[in-house]
């Protein structure tokens, strides 16, 4: 497993999981969530949505296998789900309706907010394309990333300012756009290869 690590690789599906986590972005929520329960367990948070992301990694597979969907399939679908997220990004639309939070530690912080259908999506996707010490290695410094927000949430907001975040969303939205039409041509040629043969 070791032999297959890639710091290219690791780099990049670092880059697609923040692309998709998009944990800056969500800062303004963040804030608003600690300020509404007073106390956010960013340890926990951060622990559960890397576990839930791992997981769903190697656990995912088995459920695609048991329900009969291949993985380059799940790959096109989960380039759909990549590709609305990126034109909410850009656009500042808001076509997934968010559930009003319950409570700010697990849920909604690890989950949906940082582990959503949209991240667990990406991160079997990414398994088309990557081997998995890589997307573990990106997983887990995204985890690292996720924490160091959490706690100092406020401290980044006032920093930033609403307009270099809203920049942010949006460079990061291209970026996202990109990567979903980069695994729905990759995947779909597969597929193609697959089924279709002369």
């Amino acid at each position: 497993m070791l032999d297959s690590f890639s710091l290219k690789e690791t780099l990049t599906t670092t880059m697609v999981l923040f692309a998709v986590i998009d944990i800056v972005g969500s800062i303004p929520i963040i804030v608003s969530l600690k300020q509404k329960f007073g106390h956010i367990e960013s340890e926990k948070a951060a622990i559960v949505s890397g576990i839930l992301m791992i997981s769903f990694l190697f656990i995912g597979n088995k459920i695609l296998k048991f329900i009969g969907v291949d993985v380059n399939s799940f790959a096109i679908a989960g380039a759909f789900v990549i590709f609305i997220i990126a034109v909410e990004m850009i656009l500042g639309i808001e076509i997934q309706k968010h559930q009003e939070a319950k409570s700010a530690s697990i849920v909604p912080i690890a989950f949906p907010l940082i582990a959503g259908a949209g991240t667990l999506t990406t991160t079997l996707s990414l398994r088309a394309e990557y081997h998995d010490i890589n997307i573990i290695s990106g997983i887990i410094l995204n985890t690292i990333f996720v924490y160091l927000v959490l706690k100092s949430a406020n401290w980044i907001e006032r920093k930033l300012g609403d307009g270099t975040l809203q920049v942010l969303q949006k460079v990061f939205g291209i970026i996202l756009l990109a990567i979903s039409i980069k695994l729905f041509t990759a995947n779909f040629a597969q597929l193609f290869s697959t089924y279709v043969k002369f």
